[in-house]
């Protein structure tokens, strides 16, 4: 295997361990920003319930993904394609979601809390932009490493 095909490969499996601890521990676990998710006392339980299934649907998503860049079996660049498809999901939803009427990336509540904009970017979106980044990039090397060697 190439270079590039290994660090197309760790970059993606880079994003799928993110993707499978990062909503449970931002959500559940972290408490300046799960006092905001699963943690606020003022949602609903069936909101809560919506943030839990996102937890566990990333982390599934996030050991598949994982699966499929180191597996052994199947075809290496369709295993590449398809997990770089999966671990995009979250990402994307997050930008669909946002565009739903009635939704908020923030509740206003919190605002004004520096745990949810870096440098004036809403954390939502600039952790889903590079992710989805690097994703591209990801796949892009491998895709060129396949061409090339």
């Amino acid at each position: 295997m190439t270079a590039r095909k290994r660090a197309s490969r760790a970059l993606i499996g880079l994003i799928a361990a993110g993707t499978a601890v990062g909503p449970l521990v931002v959500d559940a676990l972290l408490p300046v920003t799960a006092r905001q998710h699963l943690r606020n006392p003022r949602w609903p339980a069936h909101a809560k319930f919506h943030n839990a299934q996102y937890i566990v649907m990333s982390a599934v998503l996030g050991v598949v993904g994982m699966r499929l860049v180191t597996s052994p079996h199947g075809d290496p660049n369709h295993n590449l394609l398809t997990a770089t498809a999966m671990l995009s999901a979250p990402w994307l939803g997050m930008y669909g979601a946002a565009a739903f009427p009635g939704t908020a990336l923030i509740d206003e509540e919190f605002r004004d809390s520096p745990a949810n904009t870096f440098k004036g970017v809403e954390v939502n979106i600039l952790v889903g932009s590079i992710c989805l980044s690097l994703l591209g990039a990801s796949l892009a090397l491998g895709r060129s490493a396949r061409r090339t060697g």
